[in-house]
């Protein structure tokens, strides 16, 4: 299996993120100072999701973190439980 240079994955994260992050603060910042006729109004979803697309994220990902260790606390649980038997 070929080895992944670690410089070259976090070039492209590093890519990737500035592009999002570019993209993300253009929609939330510049465009609703834009014409509506405006082409590049095309290029951007409606603003609700501005706001939807974060708070569902983090919704999730704070179950998700949440559930991990409720799942690592009930398994740890268990191990005592057996130990002290």
């Amino acid at each position: 299996m070929a080895q992944i240079n670690d410089k070259a994955v976090g070039a492209a994260l590093l890519a990737i993120g500035s592009f999002v992050f570019a993209y993300y603060s253009i929609w939330t910042l510049v465009i609703p100072f834009v014409d509506a006729d405006h082409p590049a109004r095309g290029l951007f979803p409606p603003q609700w999701f501005a706001i939807a697309l974060p708070v569902f994220l983090l919704v999730v990902g704070v179950t998700g973190v949440f559930g991990f260790l409720s799942f690592v606390m009930l398994k740890s649980g268990k191990k005592a439980a057996k130990k002290s038997t």
